[in-house]
């Protein structure tokens, strides 16, 4: 009976607790001029939340997958939804600057041990011919908690005010909680499973050969170039960037983010369905949707003016899309090692997108700075202009790494038997 159990409750439970983790970690995207106002802050400042949060989370990859790999998804998920909750809370009753950096740091802890379980979770439960399309359907359906940050969570902001609307999302922490002890297991056989135990040795040794397999570095800068611009503006700089930098409404700022995240949700399954079907080609998949996004951009950028809203909508579509491209990196990883480093390897993985996302937050944000007059509280369409050009060095650089070592992957990689997992 045991090796027939659903898979169904197990992912359902795994991916609430994805879904809610990327609300917390968007929620602040809404909250951006609010927070200017409650704690009085510049543009840099603001980008110290985010650039916290995005560090912790980018910082706690790789300790969190070997975590995984020794202590299985359960514990390792209930510790991480346990934090997120506490976070919430202590964002909610800060008042100063100093208390909501810190509890942006305990965001950043909770969100980094969610996905990485999930994706285990994925692996464990459900047939190698399945494990594209559903790694695609957790990060696609957990953007959910992107769209919750948008709209629904504007309106309370501007009803129930700053304390009671973060309570109210802390909340949701303790029925998660009560979810995973009831609901989970680590695998269909046992409730919670214990991997080797780690020592200095054992950590150097997994996580160097898991870096060694150009595999794992070709996921890694597939994550690495994919998301970043998303990731940005979901986070933090979209909403100032529609209102103030194109002059738009804050309804219409909220539902282009929304259909950002609509994207993502869209495009997940297509492309988990596309890289099944076709492995091999998956590096040149994401070169395609990257250099899309650049192109995109480029043409937003020299618009003379405000860019029209059509222009835009295609925009936040295009970058939307990036979203789950980013998550075939863990698929090539997953293909590159053994299970029992793969959570180790998606560690690995997982930190270079929000590496490229935390640089382009600051970047942002200091740019942003440099080119708004001493004393002005709002940023001209120019200085936006100036701050999103950031995004070009990071491109060029994960665009030449992803070519660079696709090549290197593909020289050690049986394609025959690549193309074999999928059947």
């Amino acid at each position: 009976m045991e090796g027939r159990r659903s898979p169904w409750p197990i992912w359902a439970v795994g991916l609430s607790v994805y879904l809610v983790a990327v609300f917390h970690r968007s929620s602040l995207a809404v909250a951006g001029l609010e927070a200017t106002d409650r704690f009085g802050v510049s543009a840099a400042q603001l980008a110290t939340f985010t650039m916290l949060q995005l560090a912790v989370y980018a910082g706690m990859q790789i300790p969190v997958g070997l975590l995984v790999d020794r202590f299985g998804s359960r514990g390792v998920l209930l510790v991480g939804t346990v934090f997120l909750a506490g976070a919430q809370a202590c964002f909610a009753l800060a008042e100063t600057y100093p208390a909501a950096l810190a509890a942006r740091v305990l965001v950043g802890i909770g969100d980094s041990m969610t996905f990485i379980c999930v994706l285990r979770l994925v692996t464990t439960w459900f047939p190698g011919r399945r494990i594209p399309l559903m790694t695609q359907l957790t990060g696609t359906l957990g953007q959910l908690g992107a769209v919750i940050a948008a709209l629904p969570m504007t309106w309370s902001l501007h009803h129930l005010g700053w304390t009671r609307s973060y309570l109210l999302t802390a909340s949701l922490g303790l029925a998660l909680a009560v979810a995973i002890l009831l609901v989970l297991r680590d695998s269909p056989a046992e409730r919670t499973i214990r991997g080797a135990r780690l020592d200095l040795a054992a950590v150097r040794s997994t996580l160097g050969a898991s870096w060694q397999h150009p595999g794992t570095r070709l996921g890694f800068w597939i994550h690495f170039s994919s998301q970043f611009s998303a990731t940005t503006l979901g986070l933090l700089w979209g909403y100032p960037y529609f209102v103030e930098g194109q002059g738009l409404s804050s309804g219409t700022a909220g539902a282009l983010l929304t259909l950002m995240v609509i994207a993502v949700m869209a495009a997940g399954p297509a492309l988990g369905w596309l890289v099944g079907l076709h492995p091999w080609h998956r590096s040149s998949v994401v070169l395609v949707i990257v250099w899309s996004i650049v192109v995109t951009w480029t043409v937003v950028l020299l618009w003379p003016g405000r860019a029209p809203l059509p222009l835009l909508v295609v925009l936040v579509i295009v970058v939307g899309i990036g979203g789950p491209a980013s998550v075939i990196g863990f698929d090539v990883g997953r293909t590159s090692n053994p299970n029992a480093r793969l959570a180790s390897a998606s560690g690995i993985i997982n930190q270079a997108g929000f590496v490229a996302s935390l640089l382009l937050v600051i970047g942002i944000g200091v740019v942003l700075d440099w080119r708004t007059p001493t004393g002005q509280t709002s940023y001209e369409p120019d200085a936006f202009r100036w701050a999103m050009a950031v995004h070009y060095p990071l491109w060029a650089l994960g665009l030449t790494q992803i070519w660079r070592y696709r090549r290197r992957a593909r020289a050690v990689i049986d394609r025959a038997e690549l193309e074999g997992i999928r059947g």
